[in-house]
């Protein structure tokens, strides 16, 4: 299983690594990271357990662990960080729904997908003669 403490100050330094190589990009992570917290319309403790359901749908260690740390230190509790995860699957589950029924509705609507009507025996030419 992972160690999410160890992954976390792993992922720091390559951020760090990174941040070096293009701060240009990371300076502007860092705008858009930070951006909802001038507003104040979000309490940090909803803003991370946002983040902590918006990373289990988007599958990134990284944001899960590292949202999970900053919702625990804004006061996020257990069952509310379970509640973030519970919002997270089923929103994975709707969107699967909906991916599902969109698919289903352009097989649905194609001519061709419907069941084939029975064929006359082929006449081809080449069938034919032998």
């Amino acid at each position: 299983m992972l160690d999410w403490n160890e992954y976390r100050k792993e992922l720091a330094g390559r951020l760090g690594e990174f941040s070096q190589l293009s701060p240009g990009t990371m300076e502007g992570y860092k705008a858009l990271s930070t951006a909802g917290n001038k507003t104040g319309h979000l309490a940090a403790k909803t803003r991370e357990l946002i983040a902590i359901a918006v990373g289990v749908t988007t599958r990134c260690d990284g944001c899960i662990a590292v949202h999970t740390k900053a919702a625990k230190a804004a006061g996020a509790t257990r069952e509310e960080i379970a509640e973030a995860l519970g919002v997270a699957v089923a929103l994975n589950a709707g969107a699967a729904m909906v991916y599902s029924a969109a698919r289903w509705m352009h097989w649905a609507n194609k001519p061709q997908n419907t069941p084939p009507k029975k064929r006359a025996a082929c006449a081809c030419p080449s069938r034919a003669a032998g």
